[in-house]
């Protein structure tokens, strides 16, 4: 389905079309956060729920890029930690109080910021990049369908293991909804494998974090066969506690970014569950900006998955590597 976006035109953006209608080809600038286009008469927020992990920077990659090569500004804002949520509050209503012409947000709590989204959405496109949130005037969704992500890896685990074995779940901050549906997710598939789920914690997607909660988990039960992790860094934090006890223990995570998949060809990591985030950013930018102009857009864009194990590790980090020079 598609989704058409008429927008408020403030007088500053009436201004700028028409500037840009009669050939300016000037350029504004633009702080260490944003990538300045040739044109620079549109301003696309994009709000992430951090800016400090490889994930995040893949996606803030991918929206640079599409500024780049469509002649758009685009500042990149983000907490310094998931769990920041009152942070991630206040940049967005920052980042509304300048009047882009489109906002780019991946809502680490949607109820905190609905009210927000539902305001801004009145007179500028809002867009929903990895985690969704329902409100009205919502224009795009871009991202994984994270229940299916979850789905996926907790079938590529449990067929590394033997019915009846106790496994583990580290989900990030509480109410993220993206990190929740792929623990319920793979919940659901380890389950129905015939796995028993001894222990369901948060760790708020920290490496630090996840290895403690591993470290306290495994005081109490070392015979844990798996680790389903619903990021990268989480799996990789419980990894760290597996090893120091030296323990043989299969630990998946999602998300795929370069370290990650530098421990799975380690024989570290088990598996992740790769997305696709600089596309998520590239592809946002542009649902923005062609919403922006009152152009139609899909209402739901799923940007796919791939699982990553040993056998297409090297691929997928060769890639990783080509998207972060």
């Amino acid at each position: 389905m598609k989704k058409v976006f008429k927008p408020f035109l403030s007088f500053a953006l009436v201004s700028s079309l028409f500037l840009a209608a009669c050939g300016d080809d000037s350029s504004s600038g633009s702080d260490s956060g944003s990538s300045s286009g040739s044109d620079g008469d549109k301003n696309v927020s994009v709000v992430l729920k951090t800016v400090s992990s490889p994930y995040w920077k893949y996606v803030e990659a991918g929206a640079k890029k599409a500024g780049e090569d469509l002649g758009v500004n685009v500042t990149v804002v983000g907490p310094s930690a998931e769990s920041e949520v009152i942070q991630q509050v206040n940049m967005l209503e920052d980042q509304i109080s300048q009047s882009p012409d489109a906002i780019l947000i991946s809502p680490t709590q949607p109820d905190t910021v609905i009210p927000a989204l539902e305001r801004a959405a009145k007179d500028i496109p809002v867009i929903l990049v990895d985690s969704d949130a329902d409100f009205e005037g919502k224009v795009s969704f871009i991202g994984t369908e994270n229940y299916n992500a979850g789905v996926e890896g907790g079938k590529q685990l449990a067929s590394l293991l033997q019915s009846g074995d106790k496994v583990v779940l580290i989900s990030g901050a509480l109410g993220n909804p993206a990190t929740d549906d792929r623990i319920k997710g793979a919940k659901e598939a380890l389950e129905e494998a015939g796995m028993v789920v001894v222990s369901e914690q948060p760790a708020d997607s920290d490496k630090t974090k996840a290895m403690s909660v591993m470290e306290n988990i495994l005081e109490k039960d070392q015979d844990v066969k798996g680790v389903f992790a619903a990021s990268d860094d989480m799996a990789l934090g419980a990894l760290r506690a597996v090893q120091a006890r030296d323990l043989d223990i299969k630990v998946f995570g999602v998300n795929g970014d370069e370290e990650a998949v530098n421990s799975i060809l380690e024989d570290g990591l088990t598996g992740s569950v790769a997305q696709n985030p600089y596309d998520m950013g590239y592809q946002g930018v542009e649902i923005a900006v062609k919403a922006a102009a009152g152009e139609s857009v899909e209402e739901r864009i799923d940007s796919g998955i791939t699982i990553i194990t040993k056998e297409n590790a090297q691929e997928h980090l060769d890639f990783l590597k080509s998207i972060s020079k």
